[in-house]
């Protein structure tokens, strides 16, 4: 069974930073790629960053150059720093482990970001 955890959510102040982690058990963390995604209150689930297993990263336009997401094999942990965190960044981010055609979610953690 394989589980997945995210942490680090809070509440922050504009232009601030946070860390989130994805805690992924199991073998599978060594094969997988990890995606982070994010749901803002009454808008769909949209894909912010990817980190494949190789080490490939991609982001989403809307977070470039703001969000970092770096790989730690030995804890099977994914995280994704945030910095320069606007408003319209409040959401829950969730991740997701995919290999090949399964996929795993974790149960989200909140981000929210004061004005």
């Amino acid at each position: 069974q394989v589980q997945v955890a995210e942490s680090g959510g809070g509440l922050v102040q504009a232009g601030g930073s946070l860390r989130l982690s994805c805690a992924v058990s199991g073998s599978i963390f060594l094969f997988a790629a990890i995606r982070w995604y994010r749901q803002a209150p009454g808008k769909e689930r949209e894909w912010v960053a990817t980190m494949t297993s190789s080490g490939t990263t991609t982001y989403a336009d809307s977070v470039k150059g703001r969000f970092n997401i770096s790989r730690d094999n030995a804890k099977n942990t994914v995280v994704l720093q945030i910095n320069a965190l606007k408003p319209e960044d409040t959401a829950v981010y969730y991740c997701k482990a995919v290999r090949g055609v399964d996929g795993y979610w974790g149960q989200g953690t909140q981000v929210t970001v004061s004005s």
